[in-house]
Order: C-alpha cells, then sequence, then structure tokens
C-alpha cells in the first residue's frame, strides 16, 4: 500500500529558509485487494496472511520498496494558501504543488528477534535529522508530546536507548539516569549547562531557526472551516466505477450490520454531501429511502 505523512513537517535548507512538505511513499509492487468477501474468508484460514506475505518476500530477497516523494510548500505561501496547510483532514492538490522525487525507501531485513525489535520499538515524530523540522500543524504538535510520553509508561523512561531506538549517529542530551539505564550513563561528567568542569556546551548550528509569529491566541473553533465535503467528493470522483462500487459495498456490509435506521440515514448525509452518486449508493445499498435522505440533506445543508 501507499503511504502518506499526513502531518506536515518542515525543511530549511542551507541558506536557513523554510518550507513545508508533506511526504509521499508510493509503492513499487503496485497494489492490490482483497474483496470483502474474500478478506472475511482469509480472517478464518490466515488471520496473518498480510504480514506472512511481507515476511517471506523480505527472507527471500525480493524486498518491498517505495518510492519517497515530497510537495513543498514556500513559508510565505502557507500564509495565503486557500487550504489550511497544516489541517491533517486535508490534502494539497497535486497541481498546486506537484510531488518531487527524493529517494527509495527499501525494507531489506526481518527482524531476529521479535521483542527486542518489534515489540519494543518505539516511533515518534518528533525524531528527525538535521535540516527537518515540525510544524503549527495541530496534531503534530500534539503528538510530539503524546508519543514519547506513551513509551515512557509503556518501556520505560530510558526507552530511546535500547538498541532498536537508539540513534545509529553520535548523539547526546541531558537526559541522566532514571530506571533501567544500563550504559556508562555519561560517566563522571556533568550534564548541565553552563558549567565549569568543560562539560557539554551548547552547538548553536544546531538551533531551529525563529519564526516569526503574529495574530491572536484563542480556543480554535473547528467549525470556522465548514469544508469537509469537497476533497472527500474530489477522492471519490477520482475512482473508477469498479472501486467505487467496492467502497460502497464495504460501507453497505459495515453500516448494515446492526446499526440503527436514523444513524444510517444520517451518515448516508455526509455521503450525499460529498458526492450525490455516494450517498444514492450507499442508500440503495441498505434498502433506504434515496428521495428521503436526499431531501434531508438539503435541509441539514440549510
Amino acid at each position: 500500500m501507499d503511504g502518506f505523512s499526513s502531518h506536515t513537517f518542515s525543511l530549511i535548507n542551507d541558506k536557513n529558509e523554510l518550507f513545508y512538505v508533506k511526504w509521499h511513499f508510493k509503492t513499487k509492487q503496485g497494489i492490490k485487494n482483497f474483496t470483502g468477501e474474500r478478506a472475511s474468508e482469509m480472517r478464518g484460514i490466515d488471520p496473518d496472511y498480510a504480514q506472512r506475505d511481507l515476511f517471506e518476500a523480505i527472507k527471500r530477497g525480493d524486498f518491498p520498496k517505495w518510492r519517497v516523494e515530497v510537495q513543498i510548500m514556500p513559508e510565505k505561501e502557507a500564509e495565503t494558501y486557500h487550504l489550511n496547510p497544516f489541517d491533517l483532514t486535508k490534502v494539497w492538490p497535486h497541481k498546486d504543488y506537484p510531488v518531487i522525487e527524493v529517494g527509495e525507501l527499501t525494507l531489506d531485513r526481518n527482524p531476529e528477534n521479535y521483542f527486542a525489535e518489534v515489540e519494543q520499538a518505539a516511533f515518534e515524530p518528533r525524531n528527525i535529522v538535521p535540516g527537518l523540522g515540525y510544524s503549527p500543524d495541530k496534531m503534530l504538535q500534539a503528538r510530539l508530546l503524546s508519543y514519547p510520553d506513551a513509551h515512557r509508561y509503556r518501556l520505560g523512561v530510558n526507552y530511546d536507548s535500547l538498541p532498536i531506538n537508539k540513534p545509529q549517529c553520535p548523539f547526546a542530551t541531558y537526559h541522566r539516569d532514571g530506571t533501567m539505564r544500563f550504559d556508562e550513563n555519561g560517566g563522571p561528567a556533568v550534564n548541565y549547562e553552563p558549567n565549569s568542569f568543560g562539560g557539554p556546551v551548547q552547538d548553536k548550528h544546531y538551533v531551529e531557526r525563529p519564526k516569526q509569529v503574529s495574530g491572536t491566541v484563542a480556543r480554535h473553533d473547528h467549525r470556522s472551516d465548514s469544508d469537509y465535503y469537497t476533497q472527500p467528493g474530489n477522492l471519490f470522483r477520482l475512482m473508477p466505477a469498479d472501486a467505487k462500487q467496492r467502497l460502497i459495498s464495504n460501507i453497505v456490509g459495515s453500516l448494515g450490520n446492526g446499526v440503527p435506521r436514523r444513524i444510517q440515514e444520517l451518515q448516508i448525509q455526509h455521503f450525499f454531501k460529498a458526492d450525490p452518486a455516494y450517498g444514492e449508493g450507499v442508500a440503495k445499498g441498505l434498502g433506504l429511502d434515496v428521495k428521503h435522505i436526499a431531501e434531508d440533506t438539503l435541509v441539514s445543508a440549510d
């Protein structure tokens, strides 16, 4: 499958210019899917099918690969772009910011110790390299704090010293001691700055450039952006006819399973607002009154 950063990150060049970016990982294997019926069947036959397929492909040297691409938005353009470039629920139209290929991601080794290399792995968006930065993306800002906190709870305060999580480059922080500290722990050196004992000194080369901030700070009203349906509708309209039908069939299968009729109707109104054909397809699949729901959709829109 393809993968996307969803969040907006940033890149800073050697001239200290900042650009906002969206990351894309496009599979070089192609995309194939089970039908809903076949997926249900496989849950009983081999629930680990996808994981096994990945493991065995790597084992035989058929390494999965993804084309790494970025969309790049100059910092100044983010201030006036017609979409909020830091809204996790929005995508940047490719006609405005085309994807640029920058590399390749390859999975070329399976874990040898599942517990040590998988169960104890701690992924978090704050792990970046020089030149890469964050953005005012509100959900990203929350995750920069919440992911490390979850790892500390699950694995312990020194989770980032475990071999699977430890940086492979020279790396130093002021972090010392704590439960299960198992390395040399900085020895007798001091771990604060300023100090008079030849201890650490901040390298200003790695200080992120300051950002100009203006405006009013207040609680965000998510209703200030009421366009929840244009992009989902655009995605639906991009789908080929057979993909649209599979999508509708899958939704009908889930929405028809013990869901009260009133909830079904409310949900279908969302599909109508994205695209009338979308709402009509789901309503017909559930045997509901298409005309009645379409009229209710118009009333709620008003």
